[in-house]
């Protein structure tokens, strides 16, 4: 394929995460003239050709005749860009979509933002390895099942995903799903023996291809496990730089400092480099955060979304530990329980007022978004307080009472009292270390905007109304950095000898539609998308194509190498042999026996 007449943005060599630019380039000796075949402007867009061949990008800038005339007599497809820019595929690099990806609703949800890639097995939950029932179960309103998976490792998993979907996917060892496989729902302290059990189980799932660890300290297990626990199931990713990945401890915003010391703690004590998950705070408080973290060498990075309002279950935010520890079953039937119900208002419920984000308004500031049960389908999209006034009860009735007819099967969007304006939204996604993440959820009639938007707004607002990134600084944030972070192989950059996953972007009208009034519109201004070479989306439309995979951890070759890598004739560089159908690492290569 030639993708012709288009300008190419490209963040350049990237050395660490945040590292792009002009000055990484120099230091690697890169003439991103000679790269592009025209004079590059200061933002790194150039005007230039694309082409593909098989999976891989085979030349940028000013093709050969003679190999445009060889590329036609073998029936070379053209892809007009008409001035459009063509980026590097968009990494998700927080995503809940693992199960329903294989949804077409999804897909193109997704596609219509230019993700290509997301990083699946967040927050600690997900369905391997194991048998995968009590993560579908705990997260069934935020992941929801998987549609194959029927247990099983890491590796099973990710084969699930090879070729039977139009984006790749990669996947974290989830730390508390590994804790419940070893030690199931109890609160006590892991031993020697369980802990040397949990540990083999992480070190074989990195062994399968996770492209590092998470944990979820808001949730059950993982606000059990101490950090001792953490760190020591996040030393099998040392000898690979794998990350550890956390929705942290503390609550975050004010109280963020609490989770980043802990967070680095265990990096130090297991040798790896940190990522923070969903950094809701202020943008002043992350850069002080992150310079406390820079001065103390520790390796860290984080991901944040262009909204001010959470989501996430209504359990975790409203109801003790123990509780949504239990089976689902259990809980409910304690829920209905007329003693119980009057112990947590007298005892429980109190406290809530003193959540650093939600405040004594909580009522007014949690919208439901899904649950389970289907009598209770009026409520999408209402707040507490307007549940609980039509009817007739107060806020702490109707939370219970919604709890328990879904079984905990219950998500919501959560308001913040303190409103981020644009302008801080804006310093904090600018920050050379964030990197893009919608934490994007798929279940829900009435879900947060964010997993149909976020991607769009970040072109659409902070970089083409506001200027917080440029083009190019928006690749590096969008997609180089994250294919660093997570070593998802030759991906994250429009360069000869990457992989061709492509997005088409109108820099004029790619904008987010998605609001909390509506949130199932989808993104405009993308609607030619590639991975692995073939369009996946074509004139906004799916295709039908099935080029994604899973994607198993493998360390960059080419921006290692330079932006040009050297053609592959042995299978080890450079454009791949053909392989028929099967598992394919991250690099597109097949793994090892």
């Amino acid at each position: 394929m030639l993708i012709r007449g288009g300008h190419v943005v490209t963040a350049g060599r990237t050395d660490a995460v945040g590292r792009t630019g002009a000055a990484a380039d120099r230091d690697a000796g890169v003439d991103r003239a000679a790269v592009a075949g025209r004079t590059a402007r200061s933002e790194g867009v150039v005007r230039a050709d694309v082409l593909i061949e098989g999976a891989r990008i085979s030349a940028v800038g000013r093709i050969d005749p003679a190999r445009l005339d060889a590329a036609r007599a073998a029936g070379l497809e053209v892809l007009e860009a008409d001035g459009r820019l063509v980026m590097p595929g968009f990494v998700d690099a927080h995503s809940h979509a693992e199960g329903a990806v294989f949804d077409r609703d999804v897909q193109l949800a997704l596609l219509r933002q230019g993700v290509t890639s997301v990083i699946g097995g967040q927050d600690g939950v997900s369905y391997a390895p194991g048998d995968g029932r009590w993560a579908s179960e705990y997260f069934a309103a935020i992941n929801g099942p998987h549609p194959t998976f029927r247990g099983g490792s890491m590796a099973e998993l990710l084969a699930t995903y090879d070729g039977t979907v139009p984006l790749n996917v990669a996947h974290l060892v989830p730390a508390g799903t590994v804790r419940h496989q070893v030690m199931g729902r109890t609160d006590a302290p892991a031993g020697s023996e369980e802990l040397a059990e949990m540990t083999a189980l992480v070190a074989q799932a990195v062994a399968d291809g996770a492209v590092g660890l998470s944990t979820g300290l808001d949730y059950t297990p993982g606000l059990f496990a101490s950090t001792e626990e953490i760190a020591a199931l996040c030393r099998p990713l040392s000898p690979a730089g794998l990350p550890y990945v956390t929705h942290m401890r503390g609550g975050y915003e004010e109280n963020s400092q609490v989770g980043v010391e802990e967070a680095a703690r265990i990096g130090r004590a297991a040798g790896v480099p940190i990522h923070i998950s969903h950094f809701h705070t202020r943008a002043a408080e992350a850069e002080r955060l992150m310079a406390l973290l820079a001065a103390d060498g520790v390796d860290a990075s984080f991901d944040a979304y262009p909204y001010t309002r959470g989501c996430s279950l209504l359990g975790m935010a409203l109801l003790p530990p123990a509780l949504n520890a239990m089976d689902p079953a259990e809980a409910s039937a304690l829920l209905q329980d007329p003693g119980q119900r009057e112990r947590l208002r007298e005892d429980w419920f109190p406290g809530v007022a003193h959540h650093p984000s939600l405040g004594p308004q909580w009522p007014e500031l949690i919208t439901l978004a899904h649950l389970a049960a289907r009598e209770h389908a009026w409520a999408h999209g209402l707040t507490l307080a307007e549940v609980a006034a039509r009817r007739g009860t107060d806020p702490i009735e109707a939370a219970m009472d919604l709890l328990a007819a879904s079984a905990l099967e219950v998500n919501v969007v959560m308001a913040v009292r303190d409103q981020r304006p644009v302008d801080d939204l804006g310093q904090l996604i600018a920050h050379p270390r964030h990197l893009g993440g919608s934490d994007g959820i798929f279940v829900g009639a009435h879900p947060h905007p964010r997993a149909r938007g976020t991607f769009a707004a970040y072109l659409g607002t902070y970089v083409r109304e506001h200027g917080f990134l440029d083009w190019a600084q928006a690749a590096q944030h969008l997609s180089t950095g994250a294919a660093e972070r997570f070593q998802l192989g030759d991906r994250g950059a429009v360069a000869e000898g990457f992989l061709a996953d492509l997005v088409l972007v109108d820099p004029e009208t790619v904008a987010d539609r998605a609001t909390y009034a509506e949130p199932l519109a989808l993104a405009v201004g993308i609607e030619d998308v590639l991975v692995a070479g073939r369009c996946v989306l074509a004139g906004g439309r799916l295709t039908g194509a099935l080029s994604g995979a899973g994607l198993r951890a493998r360390p960059r070759a080419g921006l290692r190498a330079g932006l040009r890598a050297a053609p592959r004739t042995d299978g080890r560089g450079g454009a791949p042999p053909r392989h028929g159908p099967g598992p394919v690492l991250a690099d597109g290569s097949p793994p090892s026996p």
